[in-house]
């Protein structure tokens, strides 16, 4: 959605699609190739939406987007993964303080 080269994956949640994507926060500099220590350095955050199947994620009001707050980040991928369906689940849920996907249900998307 955000990012086409991005690795998105999607988990299946109480009828909708959370689909998520890890981020480097710093992403590696093409013209220098990360070393082992660089790359043991890295810190990671995450992009996310939240649609129904099939659902097209890049036409207006078809998905809820989020992504990480802030300056947060985390140690490695998995945890940025982790992180990202929780939130997504808390939107779905009604429970995340600011997303919901209450448009989705009632535009009829």
């Amino acid at each position: 959605m955000a990012d086409e080269t991005a690795a998105w994956q999607t988990v299946q949640y109480e009828g909708f699609e959370i689909h998520v994507s890890p981020v480097a926060t710093t992403p590696p500099d093409p013209a220098h190739p990360a070393d082992a220590s660089a790359a043991h350095d890295s810190r990671y955050t995450y992009l996310g939406y939240v649609c129904h199947p099939g659902a097209d994620p890049h036409i207006p009001g078809h998905a809820v987007p989020f992504h990480a707050d802030g300056e947060e980040s985390f140690a490695n991928v998995d945890e940025a993964l982790y992180e990202a369906v929780h939130v997504g689940r808390s939107i779905v849920d009604g429970t995340h303080p600011d997303l919901t996907v209450l448009p989705l249900v009632t535009g009829g998307v």
